[in-house]
């Protein structure tokens, strides 16, 4: 894990209202505490261990995410550079659909405003309404329905124009 992905973890941990986060991966430990009325983070804790002592890898806890979507420019290629991309803020499977006999959120062309849901991402047992952060046209939804997303992996493109 690198500088960048570490700082990512704590700030959507300490948006997400979880009190504590522990990661366990190779030779790195990682322990992320906040406090729930403020939400600010207490205290991180980076440990690396050597080599030789290096633990299993331990499943990390599924933790609820709060419903802000990470909207970043991104240029997959060249004719999608002036698309924005809005990405999973969590791991979990995606709906379109709030229920299965409900019509979907937002087709490809359909126009959204910023608070308007897109999906729902589903993650132990509870669903997330993922809601859009930009105004814009749908060009493109790059997941299947009822699909498995990570964290971070771009789930629509619009365009902002």
């Amino acid at each position: 894990m690198d500088l960048k992905e570490i700082q990512n973890l704590i700030k959507f941990v300490a948006n997400s209202g979880v009190a504590e986060v522990k990661l366990e991966m190779d030779d790195v430990k990682i322990t992320i505490r906040t406090t729930l009325e403020t939400n600010v983070t207490e205290a991180t804790y980076v440990q690396q261990l050597p080599a030789q002592a290096a633990l299993p890898q331990a499943q990390v806890p599924q933790v609820t995410a709060p419903t802000v979507v990470n909207v970043t420019p991104e240029a997959p290629a060249a004719n999608d550079s002036k698309y924005i991309t809005i990405k999973s803020p969590i791991i979990g499977t995606f709906y379109r659909k709030p229920s299965p006999d409900k019509p979907v959120f937002t087709e490809v062309g359909s126009t959204v405003s910023k608070g308007d849901v897109l999906c729902v991402i589903e993650a132990m047992k509870l669903f997330n309404e993922i809601e859009s952060e930009v105004s814009g046209k749908i060009v493109k939804i790059l997941v299947d329905d009822m699909s498995p997303v990570e964290f971070d992996q771009p789930l629509f493109l619009v365009d902002p124009s």
